[in-house]
């Protein structure tokens, strides 16, 4: 217990100094952008929808932040790890900084694990909260992203299909992604707005396809990319291989169906084998308290349930990377 107090004294007024210097440093900031608030309030275009001026004040945004953020978030956006998080953000179309966002969550993961000892809680249990304050919304962002690019995906070849035939009925290629910027739904929409909005306010056109390649990472994309570059450079009938790129990515589409079909059982063995020792762990410490106890209160006990659950997570992912058959 005075090993813990000691702590507490330490941990406190360290957290509370961090916090303070963070509030005076979001406040700094907040002054230095205000003017490039006003330039984004100036290059408000009239007539527009509200989802188009939502989209240009994004990116207008994310150029201000890049070009006038705060030291701290300068000196982590450098980092490979927050520049991979960036990324994870634009796929999930979460219009946050990642070094922002990683300030926020070590933050917040600080200041639970101070509290939960200044409770008296046990330090593995505070590490293990403030692991999962910092851990979860970055789960929850993978997932998002894995979701969003799977949508994304399955409207490629609708997309093809719309811009091949607005090139042969004469359209220019930006009139072409503007046109799938306003017909199709969304995710697939959004991306095609940015570029649209991206070569109004001055990037070139292939820069801006560019772009979209890299925040959705995927090689369909980037065949449709590449394919757009070549004929820019070289001519053609892009009308003509936009369509067998569809073709293509259709049947890529059945064949990963057909992959999904056939492995659902072993994905589904996976997390049985995951979710069953649990089940039967937990009902055992509601039938039988003191047997099942032996694995909580003893050493020997947490060796095994640590190695159980080690084992456990091993299987699974073991399984994940058999039935995950690349299309």
């Amino acid at each position: 217990m005075k090993s813990m107090s000691s702590l507490l004294f330490l941990l406190l007024p360290l957290m509370g100094s961090v916090l303070v210097v963070y509030g005076i440093f979001q406040a700094v900031l907040d002054l230095r952008t205000s003017k490039s608030r006003k330039i984004i309030d100036r290059l408000k275009e009239g007539g527009q929808s509200q989802h188009d001026r939502k989209l240009k004040e994004s990116i207008l945004r994310r150029r201000a932040s890049e070009l006038q953020g705060g030291a701290l978030e300068g000196l982590l956006s450098r980092l490979q790890v927050v520049s991979k998080l960036q990324r994870v953000l634009d796929q999930a179309d979460v219009s946050w900084s990642a070094s922002r966002l990683l300030i926020n969550l070590s933050l917040a993961s600080l200041g639970v694990t101070a509290l939960m000892l200044f409770l008296q809680m046990s330090a593995i249990s505070s590490l293990a909260a403030g692991a999962s304050v910092l851990m979860l919304p970055i789960w929850y962002l993978l997932h998002r992203r894995k979701r969003r690019i799977r949508r994304i995906m399955l409207q490629l070849p609708d997309v093809f299909d719309l811009m091949g035939q607005a090139l042969k009925a004469g359209h220019s290629l930006a009139s072409a992604i503007q046109l799938v910027s306003e017909q199709l739904p969304e995710p697939i929409s959004k991306e095609f707005a940015q570029v649209f909005h991206e070569q109004n306010l001055g990037i070139k056109i292939e820069e801006a396809l560019l772009n979209m390649a890299n925040r959705v990472d995927q090689m369909d994309v980037r065949f449709f990319v590449t394919a757009v570059l070549i004929q820019r450079q070289t001519g053609g009938d892009l009308a003509e291989v936009l369509e067998k790129i569809g073709k293509v990515i259709r049947e890529r589409i059945q064949l990963f169906g057909m992959v999904q079909a056939l492995t659902a059982e072993g994905r589904l063995s996976g997390w049985v084998l995951l979710i069953l020792p649990v089940l039967v762990f937990f009902t055992s410490l509601a039938i039988n308290p003191d047997y099942a106890r032996v694995l909580l209160d003893t050493g020997p006990g947490r060796i095994m349930l640590g190695s159980a659950i080690a084992m456990d997570l091993m299987g699974l992912a073991m399984i994940k990377k058999i039935v995950n058959i690349k299309v």
